[in-house]
């Protein structure tokens, strides 16, 4: 997949929509209805690439006060969604030993790999970080846990909703139509191309989580150092 090109035409295609149509809100996000809960392998920036993410919500915050804007803990790139979130699902219902167990054998084969965070994507329903990954470990990673769930009896979803390829993470989901859509294209313009920051990833988790990744919904089952024989 070429990302800057993916990218692109995600940006392009949700502008015209914010437009003519407007935004597409999530009615759940503030909702204690929502029961939906997922199992996610996922790595977290470090403290100064939320930093500068931080000082791009704040000029989007003044103009779209209303919107969710997710907080250092909660920002995340998802390796992948073991188990998709979905209505119901506890953790009494797996026995999540043996995911940990499973997680350890492929992560200790697995090697760190080094992220780009440059400019901002969009999707109806938010605005997103652009993530670059500089050599194939994450793509590799992801091969590897795919192989490993496909060939194992523990109950796994993994690609059922769709494929992941890109390395974004999101920080803005809309929660309602948008106050001033120009204004907020012109935002996402600004910071289309900025330069967020490189990291090297060489920790994992393991998760228990609900749709948006908040810290207060958030079980940590295990911690992983990449390639740890």
């Amino acid at each position: 997949m070429n990302l800057p090109e993916h990218y692109a035409a995600m940006r392009d295609a949700t502008v015209h929509r914010l437009l003519h149509e407007g935004a597409d809100p999530d009615p759940l996000l503030h909702s204690a209805q929502d029961t939906r809960r997922g199992l996610t392998l996922l790595a977290r920036p470090p403290a100064a690439v939320t930093a500068a993410i931080d000082s791009i919500l704040v000029d989007f915050r003044r103009i779209e006060p209303a919107q969710y804007y997710y907080p250092a803990s909660d920002i995340h790139l998802t390796i992948l969604s073991i188990i998709s979130c979905y209505a119901g699902f506890a953790l009494s219902q797996i026995e999540p030993a043996a995911y940990r167990q499973a997680v350890g054998q492929i992560t200790r084969l697995a090697r760190p790999f080094r992220i780009r965070y440059e400019g901002l994507t969009a999707s109806p329903g938010g605005i997103m970080v652009q993530g670059f990954p500089e050599d194939d470990g994450l793509e590799n990673l992801r091969d590897a846990v795919r192989q490993f769930f496909r060939h194992s009896a523990l109950q796994q979803s993994i690609d059922t909703r769709y494929s992941i390829h890109t390395a974004h993470s999101t920080i803005i989901r809309f929660t309602q139509p948008l106050a001033d859509a120009p204004a907020l294209i012109a935002r996402l313009t600004k910071y289309q191309e900025a330069c967020i920051g490189t990291c090297e990833v060489d920790t994992v988790e393991l998760v228990y989580n609900d749709w948006y990744q908040r810290a207060g919904n958030t079980v940590l089952l295990e911690k992983y150092a990449l390639g740890r024989r």
